[in-house]
């Protein structure tokens, strides 16, 4: 059974739309289970001033990314660099809490959503390899 919480977070779709202006994009695909997402990001002054996704995805990948595209808003690129250094150890160690500007992500990406590790690190895969290239 789906956490209501992951439903809850998945349904803020706020930031879900294509960005014409973007800077910065990526489009990866999990080949186990065929979801795709698109994140388009705005980086100014190493600043990430706007994020938007496209996603056809399961229900995680759509909580992961909504709290990642609002959590990431207005912070410097090397601040969403650790965390998401964080979040790919997060399911390795026992460690199972994220500093306090990250807090939200203990909702989602915890031992009970172990299985859907991979559909929980595709937006945050998808975000690193926007931010390591340059689209213009």
């Amino acid at each position: 059974m789906i956490d209501k919480e992951i439903i809850k977070i998945a349904s803020n779709t706020e930031n879900h739309g294509m960005l014409d202006n973007h800077t910065h994009f990526s489009k990866l695909k999990n080949p186990i289970c065929g979801d795709e997402m698109k994140v388009y990001l705005i980086i100014k002054n190493n600043k990430i001033t706007n994020f938007k996704y496209e996603c056809e995805s399961c229900i995680y990948c759509q909580a992961s990314v909504s709290l990642l595209s609002r959590k990431s808003k207005n912070k410097s690129i090397d601040k969403v660099k650790n965390f998401t250094e964080q979040a790919k150890k997060i399911f390795e160690k026992n460690t199972i809490s994220f500093d306090k500007e990250w807090k939200e992500f203990d909702k989602i990406m915890n031992k009970n959503n172990i299985s859907r590790k991979d559909c929980l690190l595709l937006p945050i895969n998808t975000t690193i390899n926007a931010l390591n290239k340059k689209t213009l």
